[in-house]
């Protein structure tokens, strides 16, 4: 019986041990099973017990984004889903809806966003930026205005950017792969 009661009393303690799962661990697990990631996209997970914070990298296909690598990271707080994650670019690029900190500017990950929407639904967003830039909705406003008045000057400006150049006075990361 004395043995019985100890097992009993390390199980306890064991259990004590082990970090509770959070309601947001679990809904992020469900998230990332249930991707289904073009090969334009893949995530990678520094920590692997980590869950909550990891790297997505898009290389699209077509576009004038073509043939860049571009990184995102991924930090998700213990109140997801009922918040977004938050998004940045890791590398400084030329585009209309990232600004030079990284920052970006998706609508679901601002005011659209809703419990209902995934990881999914975001990763799928941030690709489309790199198909269709949204000079509407600008983080960086010079990059914006060049999209609307001259779109030949501002592709010229994303490839050169892509190449770890200079654009107006600021140095880019270089970002080509192929």
């Amino acid at each position: 019986m004395l043995k019985i009661w100890s097992m009993k009393k390390n199980e306890d303690a064991m259990a004590k041990k082990k970090p509770k799962t959070s309601a947001a661990q679990i809904r992020v697990q469900k998230d990332l099973t249930e991707l289904d990631l073009p090969e334009t996209m893949r995530t990678e997970f520094p920590d692997p017990n980590d869950i909550l914070n990891f790297t997505l990298i898009i290389t699209p296909d077509e576009g004038m984004y073509k043939s860049g690598a571009f990184q995102f990271s991924f930090n998700i707080n213990t109140n997801y889903p009922h918040e977004p994650p938050k998004v940045k670019c890791t590398q400084k690029i030329y585009h209309p809806n990232v600004d030079l900190e990284g920052n970006v500017c998706l609508n679901i990950l601002r005011e659209d966003w809703k419990p209902v929407l995934n990881l999914n639904s975001v990763m799928v967003g941030l690709q489309y930026l790199f198909l269709e830039p949204n000079a509407d909705d600008p983080l960086n406003k010079e990059a914006a205005e060049e999209l609307k008045k001259n779109r030949e000057q501002f592709m010229y400006n994303v490839k050169a950017s892509m190449k770890g150049g200079n654009v107006k006075g600021v140095q880019y990361a270089k970002v080509i792969v192929q």
